[in-house]
């Protein structure tokens, strides 16, 4: 399946999904899956901190779209100063390189826990990126959790 198949019928932009497990080399880069390559294309990405010790990587129209809703948030807002501070201060400019790996700067590697075994996983219209502990932590949590059910109800039926 193309990523051509795996397009948003409502503004033709790629659809992220899946679960990768890859390695961090010593130059702090990681290796995206081809798909997730592809859908990128010659965009870029912005690679910032996320939630839950993870990293965002949004593709560049979607984290252009992001800032402006960011943009309308008040500066006089604790809450709304901090999450902007939070996306923008860790936020760097990503483009796979021939092999299609990414580097990610240090400050990212540690708010993310990043040391060897990472996982990137698609969501929906972005990426998340996670050191391969803390992405088993989050599905243990769900899977034991009695929300999962409620979350699949309020979803489907």
């Amino acid at each position: 399946m193309s990523n051509d198949d795996l397009l948003s019928p409502v503004d033709d932009t790629p659809i992220f999904m899946g679960s990768y497990d890859r390695g961090l080399d010593a130059k702090g880069r990681i290796t995206l899956p081809a798909s997730f390559r592809e859908a990128l294309g010659e965009e870029g990405a912005v690679l910032t901190r996320g939630l839950d010790r993870s990293l965002f990587l949004f593709p560049k129209h979607y984290f252009l779209e992001l800032r402006q809703r960011l943009r309308a948030l008040s500066i006089t807002q604790d809450e709304e100063r901090r999450l902007k501070r939070l996306i923008f201060s860790g936020a760097a400019p990503i483009k796979p390189d021939g092999q299609g790996r990414v580097n990610i700067p240090p400050p990212l590697r540690h708010h993310a826990e990043l040391d060897g075994s990472v996982t990137v996983i698609g969501n929906d219209s972005y990426i998340e990126i996670w050191s391969a502990e803390n992405w088993a932590d989050q599905l243990r949590q769900f899977e034991e959790s009695a929300d999962q059910a409620e979350a699949w109800n309020n979803i489907i039926f």
